[in-house]
Protein backbone atom coordinates (compact mmCIF):
# COMPACT_ATOMS: atom_id res chain seq x y z
CA UNK A 1 0.00 0.00 0.00
CA UNK A 2 1.83 3.10 -1.16
CA UNK A 3 2.65 5.99 1.39
CA UNK A 4 0.15 9.37 1.57
CA UNK A 5 0.86 11.32 -1.47
CA UNK A 6 1.82 14.76 -0.52
CA UNK A 7 -0.45 17.49 -2.36
CA UNK A 8 1.69 20.29 -4.29
CA UNK A 9 3.95 22.67 -2.70
CA UNK A 10 1.84 26.16 -1.99
CA UNK A 11 3.73 28.94 -3.67
CA UNK A 12 5.22 31.68 -1.44
CA UNK A 13 2.50 34.61 -0.84
CA UNK A 14 3.43 37.33 -2.74
CA UNK A 15 3.86 41.04 -1.05
CA UNK A 16 1.32 42.31 0.19
CA UNK A 17 0.07 45.98 -0.67
CA UNK A 18 1.70 47.32 2.18
CA UNK A 19 5.20 45.87 1.99
CA UNK A 20 5.59 46.41 -1.81
CA UNK A 21 4.42 50.40 -1.22
CA UNK A 22 7.17 50.89 1.64
CA UNK A 23 8.97 53.45 -0.10
CA UNK A 24 5.80 55.41 -1.39
CA UNK A 25 4.44 55.16 2.35
CA UNK A 26 7.91 56.24 3.71
CA UNK A 27 7.41 59.36 1.14
CA UNK A 28 4.00 60.31 2.63
CA UNK A 29 4.65 60.22 6.26
CA UNK A 30 7.59 62.47 5.39
CA UNK A 31 5.69 64.60 3.78
CA UNK A 32 3.22 65.33 6.35
CA UNK A 33 5.70 65.56 8.58
CA UNK A 34 7.54 68.72 6.59
CA UNK A 35 3.69 70.11 6.03
CA UNK A 36 3.01 69.96 9.49
CA UNK A 37 6.09 71.29 10.94
CA UNK A 38 6.71 73.91 8.19
CA UNK A 39 2.88 75.17 9.35
CA UNK A 40 2.98 74.73 12.77
CA UNK A 41 5.91 76.86 13.07
CA UNK A 42 5.44 79.76 10.69
CA UNK A 43 1.77 79.79 12.38
CA UNK A 44 3.33 79.75 16.00
CA UNK A 45 5.50 82.63 14.63
CA UNK A 46 3.62 84.51 13.41
CA UNK A 47 0.88 84.23 16.48
CA UNK A 48 3.72 85.04 18.83
CA UNK A 49 5.16 88.29 16.80
CA UNK A 50 1.31 89.29 17.61
CA UNK A 51 1.25 89.24 21.37
CA UNK A 52 2.91 91.84 23.55
CA UNK A 53 6.76 91.60 23.41
CA UNK A 54 7.35 95.19 25.73
CA UNK A 55 5.24 97.86 27.51
CA UNK A 56 6.43 101.20 27.88
CA UNK A 57 5.42 103.34 30.85
CA UNK A 58 5.27 107.07 29.93
CA UNK A 59 4.96 109.30 33.93
CA UNK A 60 2.71 111.89 33.37
CA UNK A 61 3.17 113.67 37.04
CA UNK A 62 -0.10 113.19 39.57
CA UNK A 63 -2.02 111.27 36.76
CA UNK A 64 -1.75 107.59 36.20
CA UNK A 65 1.19 106.77 33.80
CA UNK A 66 0.67 106.01 30.38
CA UNK A 67 1.22 102.26 29.20
CA UNK A 68 1.52 101.64 25.43
CA UNK A 69 2.22 97.84 24.57
CA UNK A 70 4.40 97.18 21.44
CA UNK A 71 4.17 93.71 19.37
CA UNK A 72 6.84 91.83 18.23
CA UNK A 73 5.26 93.11 14.84
CA UNK A 74 5.79 96.88 16.17
CA UNK A 75 9.65 96.33 17.68
CA UNK A 76 10.31 93.82 14.18
CA UNK A 77 8.09 94.66 11.23
CA UNK A 78 9.55 92.02 8.96
CA UNK A 79 9.05 89.18 11.24
CA UNK A 80 5.01 88.33 10.98
CA UNK A 81 5.77 88.65 7.38
CA UNK A 82 8.30 86.34 7.34
CA UNK A 83 6.17 84.21 9.24
CA UNK A 84 3.10 84.75 6.76
CA UNK A 85 5.48 83.80 3.78
CA UNK A 86 6.58 80.63 5.51
CA UNK A 87 3.09 79.77 6.30
CA UNK A 88 1.89 79.92 3.08
CA UNK A 89 5.06 78.23 2.03
CA UNK A 90 4.37 75.35 3.91
CA UNK A 91 1.10 74.64 2.13
CA UNK A 92 2.89 75.08 -1.07
CA UNK A 93 4.77 72.43 -0.64
CA UNK A 94 2.02 69.89 -1.48
CA UNK A 95 1.44 71.75 -5.21
CA UNK A 96 4.66 70.96 -6.08
CA UNK A 97 7.13 68.36 -7.07
CA UNK A 98 11.24 67.19 -7.74
CA UNK A 99 12.97 70.22 -7.39
CA UNK A 100 10.91 73.00 -7.03
CA UNK A 101 9.85 71.27 -4.17
CA UNK A 102 13.51 71.05 -3.26
CA UNK A 103 14.09 74.75 -3.69
CA UNK A 104 11.07 75.77 -2.39
CA UNK A 105 12.45 73.73 0.83
CA UNK A 106 15.19 75.54 1.11
CA UNK A 107 13.80 79.06 1.08
CA UNK A 108 11.21 78.09 4.18
CA UNK A 109 14.56 76.88 6.02
CA UNK A 110 16.25 80.22 5.27
CA UNK A 111 13.03 81.98 6.45
CA UNK A 112 12.48 79.56 9.60
CA UNK A 113 15.81 80.86 10.42
CA UNK A 114 15.13 84.17 9.91
CA UNK A 115 12.25 83.92 12.02
CA UNK A 116 13.97 82.34 14.97
CA UNK A 117 16.80 84.96 14.97
CA UNK A 118 13.85 87.39 15.48
CA UNK A 119 12.84 85.73 18.36
CA UNK A 120 15.70 85.23 19.69
CA UNK A 121 16.55 88.83 19.24
CA UNK A 122 13.62 89.47 21.47
CA UNK A 123 14.86 87.63 24.21
CA UNK A 124 18.25 89.47 24.78
CA UNK A 125 17.52 92.99 23.54
CA UNK A 126 16.82 95.70 26.67
CA UNK A 127 13.61 96.97 25.21
CA UNK A 128 12.28 100.18 27.13
CA UNK A 129 9.83 99.63 29.72
CA UNK A 130 8.28 96.19 30.63
CA UNK A 131 9.60 92.84 29.10
CA UNK A 132 7.62 90.00 28.26
CA UNK A 133 9.88 87.21 27.08
CA UNK A 134 7.97 84.25 26.46
CA UNK A 135 6.35 85.49 23.52
CA UNK A 136 10.25 85.93 21.44
CA UNK A 137 10.77 82.44 22.74
CA UNK A 138 7.89 81.15 21.32
CA UNK A 139 8.68 82.77 18.03
CA UNK A 140 12.12 81.29 18.51
CA UNK A 141 10.76 78.21 18.53
CA UNK A 142 8.18 78.51 15.54
CA UNK A 143 11.27 79.57 13.38
CA UNK A 144 13.25 76.05 14.30
CA UNK A 145 10.18 74.54 13.80
CA UNK A 146 9.48 75.82 10.34
CA UNK A 147 13.51 75.82 9.52
CA UNK A 148 13.53 71.94 10.25
CA UNK A 149 10.22 71.34 7.75
CA UNK A 150 11.94 73.53 5.20
CA UNK A 151 15.66 71.66 5.68
CA UNK A 152 13.91 67.84 5.51
CA UNK A 153 12.16 68.85 2.23
CA UNK A 154 15.07 70.22 0.61
CA UNK A 155 17.18 67.44 1.84
CA UNK A 156 13.77 64.53 0.70
CA UNK A 157 11.21 66.53 -0.87
CA UNK A 158 12.05 65.08 -4.53
CA UNK A 159 11.52 61.83 -3.38
CA UNK A 160 8.25 62.36 -2.52
CA UNK A 161 5.21 61.83 -3.78
CA UNK A 162 3.30 64.68 -5.54
CA UNK A 163 -0.58 65.95 -4.65
CA UNK A 164 -2.97 64.24 -7.07
CA UNK A 165 -0.28 61.61 -8.42
CA UNK A 166 -1.99 58.32 -7.40
CA UNK A 167 -5.74 59.77 -8.67
CA UNK A 168 -4.11 60.46 -12.30
CA UNK A 169 -2.74 57.16 -11.98
CA UNK A 170 -5.91 55.17 -10.80
CA UNK A 171 -7.71 57.14 -13.35
CA UNK A 172 -5.38 56.00 -15.98
CA UNK A 173 -5.72 52.46 -15.35
CA UNK A 174 -9.55 52.51 -15.44
CA UNK A 175 -9.76 53.39 -19.08
CA UNK A 176 -7.27 51.22 -21.19
CA UNK A 177 -7.21 51.37 -24.86
CA UNK A 178 -8.30 48.84 -27.32
CA UNK A 179 -6.48 47.55 -30.43
CA UNK A 180 -7.43 50.29 -32.03
CA UNK A 181 -5.87 52.67 -29.38
CA UNK A 182 -9.23 53.94 -28.68
CA UNK A 183 -10.57 54.01 -24.96
CA UNK A 184 -13.30 51.42 -24.09
CA UNK A 185 -15.81 53.58 -23.32
CA UNK A 186 -15.23 55.54 -26.15
CA UNK A 187 -15.62 52.08 -28.70
CA UNK A 188 -18.33 51.15 -26.44
CA UNK A 189 -20.29 54.28 -26.96
CA UNK A 190 -20.04 54.28 -30.80
CA UNK A 191 -21.00 50.50 -31.41
CA UNK A 192 -24.08 52.04 -28.97
CA UNK A 193 -24.81 54.54 -31.82
CA UNK A 194 -24.54 52.08 -34.73
CA UNK A 195 -26.43 49.85 -33.23
CA UNK A 196 -29.26 52.54 -33.18
CA UNK A 197 -28.45 53.79 -36.48
CA UNK A 198 -28.93 49.97 -37.60
CA UNK A 199 -32.66 50.12 -35.66
CA UNK A 200 -31.12 47.34 -33.08
CA UNK A 201 -31.16 47.71 -29.44
CA UNK A 202 -28.10 47.92 -28.22
CA UNK A 203 -29.01 46.96 -24.24
CA UNK A 204 -29.72 43.86 -25.49
CA UNK A 205 -27.02 41.58 -25.47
Amino acid sequence: MSGPVSGPETPAAPDTPAEAGTPAASGRRELTYAVLLSLAGAGLACWAATRTWSVEVTPRGSLPSARQGRTGADLLPWLSALALVGLAGGGAVLATRGRVRRLLGGLLALLGAAVAAGGGYGLVAAFDGEVSRQWPALCLLGGVLAALGGGLTAARGQRWPAMGARYERHAGAEAPAGADGRPATERGTREAWDALDRGEDPTVS
